[in-house]
């Protein structure tokens, strides 16, 4: 029988997504889409995790392992599921996965506790998530016995994107580990497929959070000493728990299969391995996506506002207006408010380079979309020329932006719903519907929602320069500096 409480979801919550751009951005990546179902796959992630705590009542708060730009929107999206008590483990920097679990390991054995760590990515889709909660309990199981544990996915092609796992021939339900291998050639992995005894290293694992911290001071004593002194410095601020930056910055990047898992076999730290068919995908590019979407009659898999003609096999996304298809196959369409992928669904792997380019060139469509989320609120920019900018400016209920003033510009706000409370320098004005206001260059300034219903404004900027960081906060309620 599980003991109460001995279930720790662990949600890695990082990873840019290039190659899901346009839709995929390093402010929104991919793990906060929607792109299968009305849930982002975070959100699937989490709902998944938490499955299994009116059957087994086991399973604790899950902690959240972000970047720290993500954490209000990782935030919302947990309120949308109702989940009020998670933990959020904030990286000031990117270190990989390996100083990522090592940080929810050292929070889940403070006051002594050494729960099961189950381990899953924010970023893959599952279809059936009663198998995938009858495995999780599996394998904790096996876990409680000091097993390190991975859910192997099941193959049904010879996919040559994955690293496999190599497990011993036995009528085990939880086989042993032989080897991992790297991403095999189309031929070696047709005959992976066809011995049968490999399978696909999603980076589920599952294992008492004491057990990889002996086996990662074993491998890697280097991540774990780093790792620990930085957890030692953290700051908490309500749910968010800060490691000191600087010395996380020192923290050596490996993922947790080079720095542990691939050393486990043969070795004192017995590893095992459960396999999962459960319709299993990371969605890792729009050829994946559209192998998971419905589809009609010609194979195409359609979203938003799309029309097409004489086309087959081909994966349309519409964001903001209406996209048209005539005559063609195999094509990928993915439109965003200030940005169209065109690509050959054979080539979906190619995304990525447009967005190392994106990148060279200092192009800000590779970070934000036109639409940003704040914790306030969002912000869309649907026009700017030389000298103005103008937003349109949605703040949720009982919030309000930061304390601030800006060096080069000034401001004019136009409310179009709800109730604005401004402070103006040492003013307060009270806007409805209709009425507007100015923001001088240099005025300290705050705009709230003292309503019950969303606040909506237009935002005209002008001035020598427009750029987001021209901003100096006096107050914040976020904890933005």
């Amino acid at each position: 029988m599980m003991p109460v409480n001995s279930i720790q979801p662990v949600v890695l919550c990082g990873g840019a997504g290039t190659r899901l751009w346009p839709l995929s951005r390093s402010g929104f990546p991919k793990q906060f889409l929607c792109l299968t179902g009305n849930e982002s796959l975070f959100q699937q992630s989490v709902r998944r995790l938490l499955g299994g705590a009116a059957a087994s009542d086991a399973v604790r708060s899950p902690y959240i392992i972000c970047n720290d730009e993500h954490r209000f929107l990782a935030q919302e999206q947990l309120r949308e599921l109702e989940v009020k008590d998670a933990t959020f483990l904030l990286e000031p920097v990117g270190r990989n996965t390996a100083p990522a679990l090592t940080l929810a390991a050292l929070a889940a054995c403070e006051g002594g506790a050494d729960p099961v760590l189950v381990v899953a990515p924010a970023d893959q889709a599952i279809n059936d998530n009663e198998a995938f909660r009858l495995a999780i309990l599996q394998a904790a199981e096996s876990a409680l016995e000091g097993n390190i544990v991975i859910l192997g996915i099941v193959p049904d092609s010879p996919e040559t994107g994955y690293g496999y796992i190599k497990v011993a021939p036995d009528d085990e339900s939880v086989s042993v580990v032989e080897r991992f291998v790297e991403k095999p050639d189309q031929e070696t992995a047709q005959r992976y497929l066809d011995e049968g005894d490999y399978y696909w290293n999603a980076g589920l694992f599952v294992l008492r959070a004491s057990v990889w911290l002996e086996a990662l001071s074993a491998f890697r004593p280097d991540i774990l000493q780093a790792s620990r002194k930085s957890w030692e410095g953290k700051r908490i601020d309500g749910a968010f728990i800060r490691p000191d930056k600087e010395l996380f910055t020192a923290v050596p990047s490996e993922s947790i299969d080079y720095a542990v898992m691939e050393k486990c076999p043969g070795s004192n730290f017995p590893i095992r391995m459960l396999p999962l068919d459960a319709g299993w995908s990371d969605l890792g590019a729009w050829d994946a996506v559209w192998k998971v979407s419905p589809k009609d009659d010609r194979g195409n898999a359609l979203h938003g506002d799309v029309l097409i003609i004489d086309s087959g096999n081909s994966l349309v996304h519409a964001s903001s207006r209406l996209v048209a298809l005539a005559g063609v196959e195999n094509f990928v369409v993915i439109e965003t408010a200030d940005a169209v992928l065109v690509a050959d669904r054979t080539r979906c792997q190619d995304v990525k380079q447009i967005v190392t380019l994106l990148n060279q060139q200092s192009r800000e469509e590779h970070a934000l979309h036109r639409k940003v989320h704040r914790p306030w609120g969002w912000y869309d920019s649907i026009d700017e020329g030389g000298r103005f900018k103008v937003k349109r400016i949605q703040v949720n209920p009982k919030a309000s932006l930061s304390l601030q003033k800006h060096h080069h510009r000034a401001e004019h706000w136009i409310v179009v719903r709800g109730t604005a409370e401004i402070t103006r320098g040492d003013e307060t004005l009270l806007l409805t519907e209709n009425q507007s206001t100015y923001i001088p260059l240099g005025e300290v300034h705050r705009l709230a929602n003292v309503g019950s219903t969303p606040l909506e404004i237009i935002e005209v900027q002008s001035g020598s320069y427009l750029g987001e960081d021209d901003i100096v906060r006096y107050d914040d309620e976020y904890g933005r500096g």
